[in-house]
């Protein structure tokens, strides 16, 4: 099969983004990448240099389709403490399976080795907090800063999924912040639209 005589970056971060969630990010190298995409490494090395600019270009890749996912949720949620979980669970479905989870702990790595990364994870903070901070305008006895609790709270939950994955991830996390926000307004989740949850159990 000849090789394409043109693919645009982002579709050559796309194939770098997959090699990574397969096989690791040790296991991005331009040869790896070009025969994932099909053009040559020496095409490869000319665009992205060396292989640490190729991974750092890879995850900012990743973040920018993080940061288009959060938004198009964002956009799309009523501003109330039940669309707070809303957003959540459906950032929560990039997650997939055990397996694509794990593998993105190794992106983690990554981002947390680079301070380029890490600044870009800070962004990603600053902008989806301040939305979650809004769905609960208005919410009486929640605590300042609710959007980062909730946040922290979110991560947790898919930190305790990845320990026991019984359910799928977007359930255990519904029903984990549907807890979490039920007992924090102190038993009122229904009145703000919140489902019950369906097995507490499993999540506390």
């Amino acid at each position: 099969m000849p090789r394409p005589k043109k693919l645009s970056d982002e579709d050559v971060l796309d194939a770098a983004l997959h090699v990574m969630h397969a096989r690791g990010p040790d296991a991005l190298t331009f040869a790896a990448l070009a025969e994932s995409c099909g053009l040559s490494s020496a095409t490869l090395v000319q665009r992205f240099a060396n292989k640490p600019n190729l991974v750092r270009q890879t995850v900012l890749h990743a973040w920018d389709g993080l940061d288009a996912q959060t938004e198009a949720l964002a956009s799309s949620i009523p501003r109330t403490p039940a669309g707070a979980i809303d957003l959540l669970v459906g950032l929560s479905a990039q997650y997939g399976g055990i397996e694509e989870y794990a593998e993105g702990l190794l992106l983690l790595r990554e981002d947390l080795r680079d301070p380029v990364l890490r600044a870009r994870g800070a962004i990603w903070k600053s902008r989806l907090c301040p939305v979650l901070d809004e769905c609960f305008a208005g919410t009486a006895g929640v605590p300042e800063s609710i959007g980062l609790l909730m946040a922290a709270q979110w991560q947790g939950a898919l930190l305790w999924w990845a320990f026991d994955p019984k359910v799928p991830v977007q359930e255990f996390v519904e029903d984990g912040l549907g807890w979490f926000v039920s007992t924090l307004l102190g038993g009122d989740g229904a009145g703000n639209g919140i489902a019950p949850a369906k097995g507490r159990g499993s999540f506390v």
